[in-house]
């Protein structure tokens, strides 16, 4: 799967979980919680949806790998890769 996929199945993910945020702005070096209106219940809905969706599990240890966008898409591009 393509890092650009990737991003977009995190973005769709993003945008059911921060309904009032404009996620067509983000800018993908900046951390997400910088950006967007998420606390941490929110931030676990985001990892709750990759596995209830995708199948991916993200371990609380790395959580810190999805702080901005492109660190997401860095971290589970070899996991959706990995389900192909």
């Amino acid at each position: 799967m393509e890092r650009e996929q990737v991003r977009e199945h995190v973005l769709n993910i993003i945008a059911d979980v921060a309904l009032d945020d404009d996620v067509t702005t983000i800018d993908d070096a900046v951390a997400l919680r910088d950006q967007l209106d998420l606390d941490s219940m929110d931030f676990l809905d985001i990892v709750m949806e990759l596995k209830k969706r995708h199948k991916i599990e993200v371990p609380q240890e790395d959580y810190p790998q999805l702080a901005s966008m492109n660190s997401c898409v860095e971290y589970l591009t070899p996991k959706f890769v990995a389900l192909a």
